[in-house]
């Protein structure tokens, strides 16, 4: 079941991602230039993060098996996802949001990786 979530919840994101403006926006305040803000940035877009911790999280647990590869697929579409911005109009490309997709991907792994050693414990 959490690989049908995470295969959902990737297409989700690729839509949002390479959609010429911010649907978030257009739903929620019918503008598709503005986007919503879960908490404030600090160094990293913390939406970003917030994302990519789900993402990640979710595609991890589901394919533990090939950890590897789920983690070269979820830097490289955090990274891919983010320079589309540059050629998708009405987006832009930000450091910040790039920072915060690889630091949610991070954080994702970090906390698998300390859950199955209190787990072994």
């Amino acid at each position: 079941m959490t690989k049908i979530i995470f295969h959902i919840l990737n297409i989700i994101f690729i839509i949002l991602y390479i959609y010429p403006g911010s649907l978030l926006g257009f739903l929620i305040y019918k503008d598709i230039l503005k986007q919503p803000q879960i908490s404030p940035d600090f160094m990293v877009s913390s939406n970003h993060v917030y994302a990519f911790l789900l993402l990640s999280f979710l595609g991890l647990i589901s394919y533990l098996k090939t950890f590897k590869i789920i983690i070269l697929y979820l830097i490289s579409i955090s990274i891919i996802l983010e320079l589309l911005h540059l050629i998708i109009p009405n987006r832009s490309f930000q450091f910040s949001d790039l920072f915060g997709n690889i630091i949610g991907v991070l954080l994702s792994i970090f906390i698998l990786i300390l859950f199955n050693f209190w787990r072994k414990k």
